[in-house]
């Protein structure tokens, strides 16, 4: 059975890349997991976003961070992220930077978003959250290894929630 998840970005920056991330397993119609839908509420308010996000993850069991370039000083994201432990998803970040976007351009890896947030007990949650470098030379064979990973990744952020 497909988990649904939550798909925390840049979508300013990473929409590409998270478009080919959140459709893994849709040529084949077996979907590893289920995503949301950013693309319905990004141009609303701010409190109307925090409603969307809020609303998305009821729903779901793991939130997934597509972690670019900026990804970590996106405000949004680290809201995803904050509210993803308040209500104790399942939380892993998979680096994305690797696949090509709508140009045919990589990017450099950003800085963790995981880093800045710290827990209860004063441990940062990079401590605790898995964050993946997925394996390859190419853009495909970085979206093959997420595609080879991805279903086993959120079982085990599912079983360690936090």
């Amino acid at each position: 059975m497909a988990r649904r998840v939550f798909y925390s970005f840049d979508y300013q920056n990473d929409c590409w890349r998270a478009a080919m991330v959140r459709n893994i397993g849709a040529i084949h119609r077996r979907r590893p997991v289920c995503d949301n839908h950013w693309e319905q509420v990004n141009r609303e308010e701010d409190d109307a976003i925090k409603r969307w996000i809020d609303a998305q993850l009821r729903h779901r069991s793991c939130t997934i961070v597509l972690i670019g370039a900026k990804t970590a000083s996106c405000r949004w994201v680290r809201y995803e992220i904050q509210r993803s432990l308040e209500s104790r998803k399942g939380l892993l970040g998979i680096r994305i930077h690797q696949l090509m976007d709508q140009n045919q351009q990589t990017t450099t890896a950003g800085p963790n978003p995981f880093e800045s947030i710290m827990l209860p007990d004063g441990q940062r949650l990079s401590s605790v959250a898995p964050t993946y470098e997925p394996l390859g030379v190419s853009s495909a064979d970085v979206y093959s290894y997420i595609s080879q990973h991805l279903e086993g990744w959120v079982e085990a952020a599912i079983a360690a929630r936090y």
